[in-house]
């Protein structure tokens, strides 16, 4: 790649109709959910119920059966999501692409979640635990010579 071709794509404007491939940051999430072909008219139904709900951005997916949601992990989760879809009737698309596309979304989310919820580590601290475990430890450094008795005289 030439590096005019690289500062091109760097300094590029996203395409709003391609906006699921552009990643969040932090705990803000940008998924699509795809339908089955049957019955019709799926999405456009989803996105009408969808859009009631707080904190919750819905719009119409890249894909011709999808729908595109944006939301707060600490909010709702992808899996929670198209659980309630299902519960309603709607009819997720089960391709092997979207099973495994949804298989990572989950388990990225319920990782991600997991860790926002353990308490923050001490980093700067984490060496005294070594070396409280260096003192306690024999090694070669240790004279068991009385002092006196190892002085110069």
């Amino acid at each position: 790649m030439t590096p005019e071709r690289a500062r091109q794509l760097a300094h590029r404007v996203p395409d709003p109709g391609h906006a699921s491939v552009v990643p969040e940051h932090g705990s803000v999430k940008r998924r699509e959910i795809r339908f089955t072909k049957m019955p019709p008219e799926q999405a456009r139904r989803a996105i009408e119920l969808l859009v009631g709900l707080e904190y919750l951005e819905v719009d119409i997916g890249p894909h011709v059966r999808g729908i595109t949601v944006r939301y707060d992990l600490l909010d709702y989760t992808c899996e929670g999501l198209e659980k309630a879809l299902r519960k309603l009737g709607y009819h997720l698309d089960n391709s092997l692409y979207c099973k495994i596309v949804r298989a990572i979304v989950y388990f990225t989310e319920e990782t991600q979640l997991k860790n926002l919820k353990e308490p923050a580590r001490l980093i700067k601290q984490s060496n005294q635990v070594y070396i409280k475990a260096y003192q306690h430890h024999p090694h070669g450094d240790h004279d068991d010579t009385p002092a006196e008795l190892r002085e110069d005289r």
